[in-house]
């Protein structure tokens, strides 16, 4: 199967552009990320980074340029091509629509407002006209998780016509899109067919969500004190996620699912292998990564077993997340075992 080129392992700069919090330190868009980081990324051996963005940060309300915000954008760009890494500008929100589980907005209205979806294409062709010249180094993932499977043919519909949008200016820019339910692996078979050479196929994977979320405040029933090793059998995981809804728990509750381990992830990402061969498009996994509440051993237990199938099966891939939100790799926690961890991304 064919890959991105120039997008084997990455990482996100998520809580900078994206999920951030600002407002105990006034001067974080300007320190959170730096050259430094581009820099010390690109010596671990990674090849790209992807730069969740949320709207807010590149258009007003009313839709209008926000330069300022552009120049984060701009200077990322450029620290990129100085240590010879790629990039991807991930729109995390737009106008309209937000995945985030702790904003109570509607989750659908997006799909079926035709104004909401135009301003979306135009914040693209924005995108799209800025960054023409940089399709060498600098790919375009069009909205973050999508949460609704009855919503997957009304994005199949945007997503192509975001990308035609972006075409406009951008021939040959890599163009990169995922499916519902969180952009679940199992979704990606939804997806719809295209024969754009520079379109990609994305999915997150957290499995098992209640290994990888152990702890989370976001996780609804989820007991901030909960912990759990990698690996145990499936079925201790199984009786750990009955007090989480359901919903959220994951493959663990398919019953034809593997023992954990190497085999449990060849089995979940196997539909999407299949389709992305078929259609001869590249399948990359734009987030995956284990909470900071983990030992970094159990985390890098997790990590061999998902990165010998990302390997496999030439899948891209961007861990979550370089520094802070809950994952961060390059704090205090992991430092002892950053090479261990990089070497497995």
């Amino acid at each position: 199967m064919r890959g991105i080129p120039g997008y084997n392992k990455g990482v996100n700069l998520g809580g900078w552009l994206s999920q951030f919090e600002c407002f105990t330190n006034p001067d974080h868009f300007d320190t959170f990320i730096t050259e430094a980081d581009i820099k010390r990324i690109s010596e671990m051996g990674l090849d790209h980074v992807r730069v969740p963005v949320d709207y807010t940060i590149i258009e007003t309300e009313d839709g209008e340029v926000i330069e300022s915000g552009y120049k984060y954008i701009d200077n990322c760009v450029a620290w990129c091509e100085k240590y010879g890494i790629n990039m991807i500008i991930d729109l995390h929100k737009t106008f309209g629509y937000s995945f985030d589980p702790l904003d109570d907005s509607d989750k659908t209205i997006f799909f079926h407002d035709e104004s909401l979806q135009e301003r979306f294409y135009a914040l693209w062709r924005t995108i799209a006209k800025r960054y023409e010249s940089k399709a060498n180094m600098l790919a375009f993932e069009l909205l973050n998780e999508i949460l609704f499977v009855e919503v997957q043919e009304d994005w199949n519909r945007i997503a192509l016509k975001a990308t035609e949008e972006i075409r406009k200016f951008a021939p040959k820019s890599w163009v990169i899109f995922g499916g519902t339910m969180y952009n679940a692996v199992v979704t990606v078979p939804l997806l719809p067919m295209t024969d754009d050479p520079y379109v990609a196929y994305t999915f997150h994977c957290y499995e098992p969500l209640i290994f990888t979320h152990q702890g989370a405040y976001w996780v609804k029933n989820m007991p901030l004190d909960f912990r759990i090793a990698y690996p145990k059998k499936i079925q201790e995981y199984r009786d750990a996620s009955k007090m989480l809804d359901q919903n959220l728990v994951g493959a663990i509750n398919d019953e034809k699912v593997p023992e954990i381990g190497e085999g449990f992830f060849e089995y979940l990402f196997e539909p999407a292998i299949k389709v992305a061969e078929e259609r001869n498009i590249p399948l990359y996994c734009g987030e995956y990564g284990v909470i900071d509440r983990a030992t970094p051993e159990d985390t890098i237990r997790w990590l061999d077993d998902i990165h010998n199938i990302f390997e496999k099966y030439q899948i891209g891939r961007a861990y979550w997340n370089w520094k802070e939100k809950d994952y961060d790799i390059s704090g205090d926690r992991c430092k002892d075992f950053i090479e261990e961890i990089s070497s497995r991304l």
